[in-house]
């Protein structure tokens, strides 16, 4: 176990087994650039005990999130706005997209990837990307449940409804109303039986 008075070389060697490790070591230790990336190719999560300064160094957090996009949340605001970072954290982790910029939660690119990993991911999504029917597909294709925060006029479209129930057969519940009806007709009128003339 480490402590405050470990050796560099002490920490190192514990990171490499455990990044939370880390979290053990002396302030100077926990600022160093190579105990650092030690500590995150062994687990991105590592990215909340360091420094506001190494939180927002690059070359960490890309190698924090290539490890766990999950640890993004801990990035500081610069590299919750550098395209590259958030693309490389939703594509491991498509969680992640809750903590990029405003800006890139409306970046299709940002989004897609996202949506890809995990379908209801498509929450934190800009409105108008919640209504892009491109990024809306790709969402209810991983997860039937993201239908629920596609925006009104994709609940109301029957394709987009009908890739959401095939991959989870409860979609429905997450459709407009009109076309809950409208299925409902189809519904009663297959199963009536035909009515024979005997005239």
């Amino acid at each position: 176990m480490i402590d405050k008075n470990s050796t560099k070389e002490e920490v190192l060697k514990a990171v490499k087994q455990n990044g939370y490790a880390l979290q053990y070591a002396s302030d100077e230790l926990r600022n160093d650039k190579k105990v650092v990336m030690e500590a995150v190719r062994q687990n991105g999560l590592v990215l909340q005990f360091l420094s506001e300064e190494l939180r927002g160094n690059k070359e960490v957090v890309l190698e924090a999130v290539r490890r766990d996009g999950w640890g993004f949340r801990y990035a500081n605001e610069a590299m919750r706005k550098d395209k590259e970072v958030v693309l490389k954290a939703v594509k491991q982790n498509g969680w992640a997209l809750e903590y990029a910029s405003e800006a890139l939660r409306a970046d299709k690119e940002v989004v897609l990837a996202a949506v890809r990993d995990y379908g209801c991911v498509l929450y934190y999504a800009s409105e108008a990307l919640r209504a892009d029917k491109e990024v809306v597909l790709a969402a209810v294709r991983e997860n039937g449940r993201a239908l629920c925060y596609a925006n009104r006029h994709l609940r109301d479209n029957s394709y987009v409804v009908l890739e959401a129930l095939r991959e989870y057969g409860l979609a429905l519940e997450y459709a407009s109303d009109e076309l809950k009806a409208e299925i409902a007709e189809c519904w009663v009128n297959a199963r009536e039986p035909e009515v024979k003339n005997d005239n």
